[in-house]
């Protein structure tokens, strides 16, 4: 692949708006664009179609924001100057932490002010963005005010994501940009050494594999913590635990649809979603806690938490503790943990990187993804993971003209012609189309499975925060401290979740107190017992919330990794 525009590049691409045009889209497709789904001819038609539709904003000064991951990196050092140069809009794209650009989103939703021209913001606000209404229907400005801004090449079906920046209502309000899934990690080499393998299975009874439940995950943390392996004291599991607000994003984003509570349904659970919360017919929320026939602190939830504290005191390094997110996530590179529930893909460049102890000489990895193992109440259709869509979103409180300037940035990053390309440097993908490119049938063997998921059925089973959540910013920021009274051994498990469920339903009561949602906001029901809701959701042939399993440790099984492969390219 090419390198990157060098910064000296870059700023010789900063030219005035007089000079922008086909050359300067010419120059970036040759220094650039080495892969992509385009032919060259396809592409410096669709940088045409940007020169032109951009005419009438040239000139102008537009901000646009996102949190610093790599993929962003790139669109802000290369495919922003790159973008100036080639319409003459001149682009200031921040990078900012994921929860300062959720912050600076609810000042401008809540003053009216112009922040910014455009968000990167996670689908996960997909609720939020419905029931406010307060974000542009990007169906609707397409169709209508941003019909000119819109590239016709843009083809909306090859996002692969589109479903979960889609409402109730059926319209779009979001453009996914980004996309990562969190995943099971292991170490292949490991789980494939003879030595190992047999004792394993003269001790289990059954083959050491990729664990299709959490009983068999359970075996193999257990199996593999306090051995030597390469001289080193491995441990059989990896987390976090600090209390701290990342230990929300370790629960929002799916912990408990992985144990198995809620409902069936992809993207989400229906009517009861993997936050534990209830809507009714109307997509209204109705409750949170088992009172109201939500699952937040029913008994799938419970087991959830309890599983995670188990498991972190068992099996993961002491030091896991008092880890956060980001402090965890190299962990696993280092070579002493044997396998990971809750990885996210977006660490796949940084654990790829030649030298480290988890890759080999050639280059390949000496580990894999794979499909992460659901807890005893999970059924067959239901969720199993999560999936970040980091979405492009235009609010409505800012001006025409620089909604249409940004969109067509927005369009720019996320176009045929670059996507490819940015697939290789962020490792995120969005379109199907890139996911199929023949480079990445090149490059799989290197990425430790990441190809191969994406490509497979299984990755529907993986998805973001859904719309049964009425206002992801305030719901989103009681989880961490819930937890993290658990995780400290302040709380039960069930006591955090009594406390979490009743905490997101004062939330609830008074956005229905205030009426500012309409009549799509919450609408809290009645207070029944376990028993009722769980009679009440057979009768209506749903799940959640259920009642207490007598047995929560089921039979362990696995599958082998390489056979599982095979199975998704039959």
């Amino acid at each position: 692949m090419k390198l990157h525009l060098t910064t000296a590049m870059a700023l010789a691409l900063m030219v005035t708006a007089a000079q922008a045009g086909i050359e300067e889209a010419k120059e970036f497709l040759d220094a650039e664009i080495d892969n992509s789904t385009l032919t060259r001819e396809e592409q410096e038609a669709e940088m045409q179609w940007f020169i032109d539709a951009a005419q009438p904003f040239a000139g102008m000064d537009i901000n646009v924001v996102s949190e610093t991951i790599t993929t962003h990196e790139y669109e802000a050092k290369v495919l922003a100057p790159a973008f100036s140069a080639i319409t003459g809009i001149n682009i200031t794209h921040d990078l900012i932490g994921e929860g300062d650009v959720v912050e600076k989103l609810q000042t401008q939703m809540q003053s009216g002010e112009n922040v910014y021209d455009a968000y990167v913001n996670d689908s996960d606000l997909i609720g939020t963005h419905w029931r406010y209404q307060q974000a542009r229907s990007l169906t609707d400005w397409m169709a209508n005010e941003g019909a000119d801004v819109t590239n016709p090449n843009l083809d909306i079906d090859d996002f692969i994501g589109i479903s979960f920046t889609t409402a109730p209502d059926g319209d779009i309000y979001q453009l996914p940009d980004q996309q990562f899934a969190n995943l099971y990690w292991f170490r292949y080499d490991w789980f494939n050494d003879p030595e190992i393998a047999a004792e394993f299975k003269e001790k289990y009874g059954y083959d050491l594999g990729v664990p299709v439940n959490w009983s068999a995950y359970q075996d193999i943390a257990e199996f593999f913590t306090g051995r030597e392996i390469d001289g080193k004291k491995v441990f059989g599991h990896m987390d976090y635990g600090k209390k701290d607000p990342s230990l929300g994003w370790r629960f929002t984003d799916a912990w408990l649809s992985m144990a198995g509570n809620g409902d069936k349904g992809i993207p989400n659970g229906v009517p009861v979603d993997e936050w534990g919360i209830r809507v009714d017919e109307n997509s209204r929320p109705v409750g949170s806690c088992v009172a109201r026939g939500g699952d937040t602190n029913g008994p799938a939830s419970v087991y959830a938490i309890q599983k995670y504290l188990d498991w972190m005191e068992s099996y993961a390094p002491p030091a896991a503790q008092g880890m956060t997110f980001s402090e965890s996530g190299p962990v696993p590179a280092q070579g002493e943990i044997a396998q990971q529930m809750f990885w996210y893909t977006a660490f796949t460049a940084d654990m790829v990187k030649d030298g480290l102890p988890v890759v080999n000489e050639d280059g390949t990895p000496k580990w894999r993804m794979a499909p992460s193992p659901h807890g005893a109440y999970w059924q067959d259709g239901m969720k199993l993971g999560y999936q970040d869509a980091g979405s492009w979103t235009l609010l409505k409180s800012t001006p025409d003209d620089r909604a249409k300037a940004a969109w067509l940035y927005a369009q720019f990053v996320t176009s045929k012609t670059v996507d490819v390309k940015k697939s290789h440097v962020g490792l995120t993908f969005i379109r199907e189309s890139s996911i199929q490119h023949d480079s990445f049938t090149e490059r799989a063997p290197k990425l430790g499975g990441l190809v191969e998921f994406y490509r497979s059925p299984a990755r529907l089973n993986w998805s973001p925060t859904g719309t049964n959540v009425p206002d992801y910013p305030k719901l989103a920021q009681l989880w961490w401290q819930a937890i993290g009274d658990a995780s400290s051994g302040a709380k039960t498990a069930q006591e955090a979740m009594d406390s979490l469920c009743a905490e997101q339903e004062k939330v609830m009561e008074r956005l229905e107190r205030a009426g500012i949602q309409g009549d799509i906001g919450p609408k809290m029901a009645e207070e029944h017992d376990l028993e009722w809701w769980n009679n009440y959701a057979k009768e209506n042939g749903t799940i959640a919330p259920q009642l207490k399993l007598e047995n929560e440790k089921p039979q362990p099984e696995t599958v082998s990794y390489d056979e599982l492969v095979k199975s998704w390219q039959e």
